[in-house]
């Protein structure tokens, strides 16, 4: 089959022919449909995050339709539509694990990380890991909810009962969340790059009620903040945006450091909290709160051959919304 193959020599993806992988007991292969681009995988290919398995195959939005299955396999049936997300596998016998906080697993496995993920025409999945997902929707405007939209749901979770949420960076999961947000009743207020106008308008198509730079200060204070830009100067302005008692909340598995502030911008109950992973839960509970909030990804689809411009893109900032490979 063909595949885009990280060897950890630089931020470059090779095609290759490589053989088609077979499931295991437990384990299901898929027919890639198609696969979205992360920012997570820019962290992988430009070494932030430090301990892939190489030669790797990245990609962990995977969208596809079982051709296999392995023994004790029997919830999956062939040619039905599954997504595989980011967390791959889990220990099932560490603390984390037994508390019901899989997402924390000692021993997890990555999809597209440690385990080979979706950049390529087929691909294996522990079937306990895998989401059904709707037949009759596009395969490519998926691709986003398995991680954008699956790490943008627990962010949004872990903010509570925010009215006003201020989102930091307007990529894939900003624009999901986006949508989710407003259909629930709350506020959205947008901060991109500045001068970024494009995008700023994008958010306000979306619902967001103000838009504008990171540098600027928004209308009113926040009761919570969301920051998917992986930068660590963010947290500090955040902070100045909230109210007593906000949260900001890391969405991204990878951010620079983060500068030194006064403690007064914290006190007051303000919290820093950060997001590991998923649980299967989130994904139970977000496809159904998607389709009812009637979001719509927006997806540049590139051939899978494209990887690297794909890649490209989103580290340059050209994309609005979400990159999605297609075999």
């Amino acid at each position: 089959m063909r595949a885009m193959v990280f060897h950890g020599d630089g931020p470059r993806l090779t095609p290759e022919d490589v053989p088609e992988p077979k499931p295991g007991p437990g384990e299901v292969q898929l027919r890639i449909e198609a696969c979205g681009v992360c920012r997570t995988d820019l962290h992988i290919l430009d070494g932030e995050l430090t301990e892939p398995t190489l030669p790797l195959i990245p990609g962990h939005e995977i969208v596809g339709r079982v051709r296999a299955v392995g023994e004790t396999v029997t919830d999956l049936t062939i040619g039905q539509r599954v997504g595989v997300p980011w967390l791959g596998h889990t220990c099932g016998s560490c603390p984390y694990c037994r508390a019901g906080r899989e997402n924390l697993c000692d021993h997890p496995g990555f999809t597209g990380y440690t385990l080979n993920g979706g950049y390529a025409e087929a691909c294996v999945a522990d079937a306990r890991y895998v989401f059904p997902l709707s037949e009759k929707a596009d395969p490519v405007a998926l691709a986003p909810l398995m991680c954008a939209g699956l790490i943008g749901y627990r962010s949004l979770a872990l903010a509570g009962n925010a009215a006003q949420i201020g989102l930091y960076g307007f990529g894939a999961a900003a624009h999901i969340l986006a949508q989710v947000a407003t259909w629930q009743g709350r506020e959205v207020l947008a901060f991109t790059r500045p001068g970024d106008t494009e995008a700023q308008d994008f958010a306000r198509s979306l619902g967001a009620t103000w838009a504008g730079g990171s540098d600027e200060l928004a209308p009113a204070l926040l009761d919570a903040a969301i920051i998917f830009a992986p930068d660590g100067a963010l947290v500090p302005k955040a902070l100045k945006a909230l109210r007593k008692g906000g949260r900001v909340v890391c969405g991204g598995i990878h951010m620079s450091d983060i500068p030194a502030f006064p403690y007064r911008d914290l006190w007051e109950e303000r919290q820093i909290l950060s997001v590991a992973n998923l649980t299967r839960a989130d994904g139970e509970a977000f496809f159904p709160l998607a389709q009812a909030a009637g979001v719509h990804t927006r997806t540049t689809p590139y051939p899978l051959a494209e990887a690297n411009r794909a890649l490209d893109d989103l580290r340059a900032g050209r994309l609005q919304g979400a990159a999605v490979l297609v075999p």
